[in-house]
């Protein structure tokens, strides 16, 4: 390649939306209007036989490239940046840490809207408000329309007041369900006035809690490093009011006129977070979420980009949000695995919200009941500054956990004689039970009683679960279906047996005993949309459910004050696994479900069935807790060398061939080896736990240095040269720095 030899200022340095390794440079005309030309607007260039969409990132003198060669800006179509260069450095460190394409990085910073070039202006949001008349009346006036009761008495929790982006974020079709309420006279719309400026007197006084001694020094430790950047994690047993924390520090900063980064871990924590944030604050609130249309999320994003939204609530896509005054970010629930995105491009939203705090010199705060080893261990060697909650706020006490030895016991549907009683009696108390089994559907296989044979998924290697609602069974992992079959597919026996126990089959048994008015599933299959959920929560905290089921929706997050018992129906499963981190998945999940018992006055209690009642995970979390079991756990993982007191890669490959695969990663590795130092170690090739994949084989190396910067040396030049193999085409390969999963 050769340098030009000419010095230009025409030379555009654009990160073009595609799959590929690098930037590209084009050329403007000579009379072009180059005050136009600033790091952050969006192009429209040519590319390939067509034109695409990127962002200008550098004006340059210079390319590789003879400027006779390069191709003319086709379009310029901002007149300002629509990416800030705060924004653009950020982007640029994370292509390079998770070794991801550049332009692809930055299409995760815009909406699609604008990712595909169109023009698009902020639209005023308005506000739904009750009518003297629906302030009058009460909900049940509308029994026999469940969803417009459902949204009433919602917007009666909202002070009266809804935005129209809540209505939307409500359910997918909350303006019928709103315009059903105004047509009754029940609802009016009027403008919402735009907040620009800064905010004073936010929040009222007399809906502000008191605080406790540990909530007043916390939030006065954060308050005294508003100017610079600072990590505090936040660990609070649960029920320790870190929510306040949070909104007292917020109060603060929007205060100065700054903005607000708040990350949950969940969608469905979103809509009662949200609730009540704008139910404290004066101002307007942005949402950000998977849920949202394109064009909602792109009101979304304006909103925060130009500076008409104070707080951004959203899971862990907010974080590439563009927002200009960005004043403190909050990372709630910062050990949830699902702050980890898992496709595409694997990012840490925990670890990129550190950084994108670090680089705008401003505070974050990591909030959690059971803190990733990471950030215990950040906090040992100084990087992070801790904050303890330890007491429950008002009367409310720590529930007492009990192991229920299950083994040589009859089990009903998974439910043990011991648990069962304890149910009735909570209920018979009008108390309410939390029951929590993290495995969907009736069952999780399908076996003839003759043969043995188990129904299978005819894509990947794991069995179908039956789903006997729906009359299905299906794949979690492809979402292949099929009808459920009544005979079996080897022998024709018609005996078969439904293996194990998911939400629906405990459900069942539960409704037999208590009736279907008292019980209540919350997972992914009953709560498909938000107003779903809130349909659900309305039932629980008018105390008509009794008994609630559910997956990990349920595990952190609610607070149900008359919940006195948590059952953990079957926790064996993950006290085996092969991958390192799930002892440490399983400890935090424990505490988490067992947090939402005894959250008011009434003391609570946990109970966990077991086969392993001796087992020293669970002894050392029900005698020691769960700071005992960190300590121990990091003493575990440095002995092993493990993250993080190393780090890691993991090299995935997959094809429709197990064999290209194997050969492609036995290639990779060959390409690695002479670049390997010492303390690095390159460990594979090796099956996926789960090797077929919707007709994909799955294989993967892993990467382990000692040092950051050897893993990311070598990784450099792997990306640099994979391209070489022959057969790299013909296989779909990625790599997860950081993983979190070894799957």
């Amino acid at each position: 390649m050769i340098k030009s030899s000419k010095n230009s200022s025409n030379i555009l340095r654009v990160a073009v939306m595609v799959p590929l390794y690098r930037l590209f440079d084009y050329k403007v005309a000579e009379d072009f209007d180059r005050d136009s030309l600033r790091p952050g607007v969006r192009l429209r260039v040519p590319f390939g036989g067509g034109s695409k969409v990127g962002v200008l990132l550098e004006v340059c003198s210079e390319s590789e490239w003879a400027l006779e060669k390069l191709k003319v800006v086709e379009e310029v179509l901002d007149t300002e940046p629509v990416l800030s260069v705060d924004d653009l450095d950020v982007l640029v460190w994370v292509s390079r840490y998770y070794h991801y394409p550049i332009g692809e990085v930055v299409s995760y910073a815009l909406p699609v809207l604008l990712r595909q070039g169109k023009q698009v202006r902020f639209k005023k949001d308005l506000l739904y408000r009750l009518t003297n008349l629906g302030e009058d009346v009460s909900s049940s006036v509308l029994a026999r329309s469940p969803r417009q009761k459902a949204l009433f008495s919602f917007i009666k929790q909202e002070e009266g007041r809804i935005t129209e982006a809540a209505v939307r974020s409500w359910h997918k079709d909350g303006k019928k369900f709103i315009a059903e309420l105004m047509a009754k006279g029940y609802v009016e719309l009027y403008d919402l006035p735009v907040i620009r400026s800064k905010v004073s007197a936010v929040g009222s006084s007399d809906t502000q809690l008191p605080l406790t001694i540990e909530q007043r020094q916390a939030v006065d430790r954060v308050n005294d490093s508003l100017d610079a950047y600072n990590a505090f994690l936040l660990e609070g047993i649960t029920g320790s009011g870190k929510t306040e924390v949070y909104m007292r520090v917020i109060d603060s900063v929007i205060s100065q006129g700054r903005q607000v980064l708040v990350l949950l871990p969940e969608i469905s924590l979103t809509p009662q977070i949200e609730s009540r944030f704008r139910q404290r604050f004066g101002i307007r609130i942005a949402v950000s979420h998977s849920s949202l249309t394109d064009a909602q999320r792109c009101q979304s994003w304006l909103s925060v980009q130009q500076g008409h939204a104070s707080v951004l609530l959203g899971t862990r896509s907010a974080l590439f949000h563009s927002i200009p005054r960005l004043g403190l970010i909050i990372v709630d629930e910062e050990h949830d695995s699902s702050f980890k995105q898992q496709e595409r491009l694997r990012f840490s939203a925990r670890d990129m919200a550190l950084l994108k705090a670090k680089k705008g010199n401003i505070p974050i705060i990591l909030g959690s009941a059971t803190p990733s080893l990471e950030s215990l261990s950040n906090v040992a060697n100084g990087r992070f500054q801790k904050l303890s909650l330890t007491q429950r706020i008002g009367a409310a006490v720590l529930p007492k956990v009990k192991l229920l030895d299950i083994r040589n016991q009859r089990l009903e549907d998974g439910l043990s004689g011991q648990l069962m009683d304890a149910i009735s009696k909570t209920v018979a108390r009008d108390e309410q039970v939390i029951l929590f089994l993290n495995r969907r559907g009736f069952s999780p296989a399908l076996m003839c009683h003759a043969c043995g044979w188990v129904a299978r998924c005819k894509h990947c290697d794991v069995n179908l679960v039956v789903h006997e609602k729906a009359g299905l069974l299906r794949c979690h992992h492809c979402d292949y279906q099929h009808k459920k079959i009544k005979q079996c597919g080897r022998c024709g026996c018609v005996e078969l047996v439904s293996l194990g126990v998911g939400t629906e089959r405990v459900e069942r048994a539960l409704v037999a005993v208590f009736g279907r008015n008292q019980v209540i599933r919350i997972d992914r299959d009953s709560v498909r949309h938000r107003g779903d959920l809130d349909l659900a929560l309305q039932a629980i905290h008018s105390g008509q459910a009794k008994v609630i089921l559910g997956t990990q929706m349920l595990s952190k997050g609610h607070h149900f004050e008359n919940v006195t018992l948590v059952g953990i129906i079957d926790i064996d499963s993950g006290l085996f696994s092969v991958d390192y981190h799930a002892p440490e998945k399983l400890a935090q999940l424990i505490i988490q479900v067992s947090g939402r018992a005894g959250r008011s006055h009434k003391k609570g209690l946990v109970l966990l069935q077991t086969r392993q009642p001796e087992h020293l995970l669970l002894r050392t979390l029900i005698e020691k807790g769960f700071a005992a079991f960190a300590a121990a756990s990091l003493l575990e993982r440095k002995v092993a060398g493990l993250p993080p007191f190393s780090f890691q890669a993991l090299f995935r490959v997959n094809a429709m061939s197990e064999s290209l695969a194997v050969a492609f990663l036995q290639q990779v590795q060959s390409l690695l080896l002479p670049h390997v130092e010492s303390g690095v170690q390159v460990l594979g090739p090796v099956p996926a736990p789960i090797v077929r994949r919707a007709q994909r084989f799955h294989y993967q190396l892993l990467i382990q240095a000692e040092q950051r910067k050897q893993l990311h040396q070598l990784l450099d030049f792997l990306v640099k040269d994979v391209g070489l193999i022959k057969i790299a085409r013909k296989v779909r390969w990625s790599i997860d720095v950081d993983p979190v999963d070894l799957y």
